[in-house]
Protein backbone atom coordinates (compact mmCIF):
# COMPACT_ATOMS: atom_id res chain seq x y z
CA UNK A 1 0.00 0.00 0.00
CA UNK A 2 1.10 3.73 -0.98
CA UNK A 3 0.44 6.42 1.37
CA UNK A 4 0.66 9.83 -0.66
CA UNK A 5 -0.16 13.27 0.69
CA UNK A 6 -4.04 14.65 0.78
CA UNK A 7 -4.44 17.42 -1.42
CA UNK A 8 -6.77 20.16 0.09
CA UNK A 9 -6.63 22.48 -2.27
CA UNK A 10 -3.87 24.49 -4.62
CA UNK A 11 -0.53 23.65 -3.24
CA UNK A 12 -1.97 22.55 0.11
CA UNK A 13 -0.85 19.03 1.41
CA UNK A 14 -2.87 17.30 4.70
CA UNK A 15 0.88 17.98 6.49
CA UNK A 16 0.68 22.01 6.10
CA UNK A 17 -3.02 21.95 7.68
CA UNK A 18 -3.13 23.45 11.43
CA UNK A 19 -3.19 20.63 13.85
CA UNK A 20 -7.19 21.37 15.04
CA UNK A 21 -8.25 20.76 11.10
CA UNK A 22 -6.17 17.83 10.57
CA UNK A 23 -7.90 16.49 13.57
CA UNK A 24 -11.15 17.41 12.56
CA UNK A 25 -10.29 15.57 9.23
CA UNK A 26 -9.29 12.37 11.10
CA UNK A 27 -12.81 12.25 12.87
CA UNK A 28 -14.36 12.49 9.82
CA UNK A 29 -12.67 10.47 8.10
CA UNK A 30 -12.87 7.55 11.06
CA UNK A 31 -16.56 8.53 10.88
CA UNK A 32 -17.52 7.85 7.73
CA UNK A 33 -15.78 4.35 7.43
CA UNK A 34 -18.40 1.63 7.38
CA UNK A 35 -16.20 -1.21 6.71
CA UNK A 36 -14.53 -2.53 10.25
CA UNK A 37 -10.91 -3.52 8.33
CA UNK A 38 -10.74 -0.32 6.75
CA UNK A 39 -11.74 1.60 10.12
CA UNK A 40 -9.02 -0.46 12.02
CA UNK A 41 -6.54 0.11 9.17
CA UNK A 42 -7.48 3.94 9.57
CA UNK A 43 -7.03 4.23 12.69
CA UNK A 44 -3.78 2.02 12.74
CA UNK A 45 -2.46 4.91 10.39
CA UNK A 46 -3.27 7.41 12.62
CA UNK A 47 -1.96 6.06 15.59
CA UNK A 48 1.22 7.15 14.04
CA UNK A 49 0.41 10.87 13.55
CA UNK A 50 1.08 13.49 16.42
CA UNK A 51 -1.67 15.92 16.05
CA UNK A 52 -4.37 12.79 15.96
CA UNK A 53 -3.40 11.92 19.92
CA UNK A 54 -4.53 15.23 20.73
CA UNK A 55 -8.10 14.39 19.54
CA UNK A 56 -11.41 13.32 21.31
CA UNK A 57 -11.26 10.42 18.69
CA UNK A 58 -8.27 9.60 19.98
CA UNK A 59 -9.36 9.44 23.61
CA UNK A 60 -12.15 7.51 22.37
CA UNK A 61 -10.31 4.85 20.79
CA UNK A 62 -8.18 4.66 23.69
CA UNK A 63 -11.02 4.25 26.21
CA UNK A 64 -12.26 1.47 23.83
CA UNK A 65 -8.55 -0.54 24.37
CA UNK A 66 -9.25 0.32 28.38
CA UNK A 67 -12.36 -1.11 27.91
CA UNK A 68 -11.47 -3.97 25.97
CA UNK A 69 -8.40 -4.91 28.29
CA UNK A 70 -9.67 -4.60 31.77
CA UNK A 71 -12.57 -6.82 30.21
CA UNK A 72 -9.59 -9.28 28.66
CA UNK A 73 -8.31 -9.17 32.59
CA UNK A 74 -11.41 -9.86 34.05
CA UNK A 75 -11.94 -13.10 31.98
CA UNK A 76 -8.43 -14.48 32.38
CA UNK A 77 -9.45 -14.49 36.21
CA UNK A 78 -12.58 -16.04 35.76
CA UNK A 79 -10.88 -18.62 33.81
CA UNK A 80 -8.07 -18.93 36.49
CA UNK A 81 -10.61 -19.54 39.13
CA UNK A 82 -12.23 -22.36 37.38
CA UNK A 83 -8.75 -23.88 36.16
CA UNK A 84 -8.08 -23.52 40.16
CA UNK A 85 -11.59 -25.16 40.70
CA UNK A 86 -10.78 -28.14 37.94
CA UNK A 87 -7.38 -28.81 38.82
CA UNK A 88 -8.38 -29.70 42.47
CA UNK A 89 -11.51 -31.66 41.28
CA UNK A 90 -13.62 -29.82 42.59
CA UNK A 91 -17.38 -29.69 41.14
CA UNK A 92 -18.77 -26.14 40.43
CA UNK A 93 -23.01 -25.67 40.95
CA UNK A 94 -24.28 -24.28 38.23
CA UNK A 95 -25.49 -21.55 40.24
CA UNK A 96 -21.71 -20.75 41.42
CA UNK A 97 -21.20 -20.77 37.87
CA UNK A 98 -23.01 -17.99 37.22
CA UNK A 99 -22.27 -16.33 39.56
CA UNK A 100 -18.30 -16.39 38.86
CA UNK A 101 -19.66 -15.56 35.31
CA UNK A 102 -21.45 -12.47 36.31
CA UNK A 103 -19.21 -10.98 38.18
CA UNK A 104 -17.40 -7.79 36.83
CA UNK A 105 -15.30 -6.73 40.23
CA UNK A 106 -11.52 -7.50 39.39
CA UNK A 107 -10.87 -7.86 42.79
CA UNK A 108 -13.66 -9.77 43.50
CA UNK A 109 -12.61 -12.46 40.77
CA UNK A 110 -9.35 -11.94 42.80
CA UNK A 111 -10.31 -13.13 46.00
CA UNK A 112 -12.27 -16.31 44.72
CA UNK A 113 -9.37 -17.08 42.60
CA UNK A 114 -6.99 -17.14 45.78
CA UNK A 115 -9.69 -18.66 48.25
CA UNK A 116 -10.25 -21.74 45.21
CA UNK A 117 -6.78 -22.71 46.29
CA UNK A 118 -7.83 -24.18 50.10
CA UNK A 119 -11.59 -24.24 49.37
CA UNK A 120 -13.22 -28.11 50.11
CA UNK A 121 -15.87 -26.93 47.41
CA UNK A 122 -17.09 -24.00 45.32
CA UNK A 123 -19.57 -22.61 47.73
CA UNK A 124 -16.71 -21.75 49.78
CA UNK A 125 -15.38 -18.75 47.39
CA UNK A 126 -18.32 -16.97 48.23
CA UNK A 127 -18.39 -17.74 52.44
CA UNK A 128 -17.17 -13.72 53.06
CA UNK A 129 -20.15 -11.92 51.47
Amino acid sequence: MTVRPLVLGAGQRADSVDPDTASAYAQFVDSCLTDSQAKQMWRDLMKTVQYFWRHPLAEQVREEGRVEGREEGREACRRMVFLLLQSRRIPVSGTARARIEDCTDLGQLEAWAERAVHAADADELFTDE
